[in-house]
């Protein structure tokens, strides 16, 4: 890719989270920011959406972080290993340990006594959900091969870039951060061949 493309991909993955984040956040607080709206409290309303987009653009960054050690970490695993089917198992094995992990250590970390894990159990659910659909998506897009890598990258690497909000656990810092992360690692993952081809 040459250098244009690649400022013009960095920029498209802003503009992706930013977009993503101020979309989520205010709907997460819609309670609160309906009366900025109804009043057509501008001013309040710009500064309310300069900081989702500034945090929108600080989690797209991460996003792009966290795709160039998966690239970087699937090359080397297909170097070390010498067989893209070990590293697929073990891909897959990392996956289903993620997406379990995700669910049965934040139950033992913030569950309260008389709490259900079931409780604990849809977003990681989601989140595999929305890394599968991304990994047909991408398989349709170029080949088979690529199917396992794709969700690896949507479930393991994005639980990893998420880690700061599970620290916290709190809900509206989940939401805030999960989608703009799954948002910006689906466009890199589908949009990085098309904008390698321009």
């Amino acid at each position: 890719m040459k250098s244009r493309g690649l400022v013009r991909f960095f920029f498209s993955i802003l503009a992706v989270g930013a977009l993503i984040t101020s979309i989520v956040g205010f709907a997460l607080k819609w309670g609160e920011y309906k009366e900025l709206f109804i009043n057509l409290e501008i001013g309040e309303i710009f500064s309310v959406l300069l900081w989702f987009v500034g945090v929108g653009m600080i989690f797209s960054v991460i996003s792009q972080m966290g795709f160039f050690v998966f690239l970087t970490v699937h090359r080397f695993a297909l170097e070390i290993l010498r067989s893209s089917s070990l590293w697929n198992w073990l891909q897959l094995f990392l996956i289903l340990f993620v997406a379990f992990d995700l669910m049965y250590v934040r139950f033992l970390f913030f569950g309260g006594s008389g709490e259900s894990i079931i409780g604990y159990a849809w977003l990681p659910l989601f989140l595999l959900v929305f890394g599968l659909l991304v990994a047909y998506m991408k398989q349709k897009q170029s080949s088979k091969k690529t199917f396992i890598s794709s969700l690896f990258l949507m479930v393991v690497i994005t639980a990893l870039e998420w880690f700061p909000a599970l620290r916290v656990n709190e809900e509206d810092w989940l939401y805030l951060m999960l989608f703009p992360l799954m948002g910006c690692n689906a466009f890199q993952l589908l949009m990085l061949p098309k904008f390698a081809e321009k």
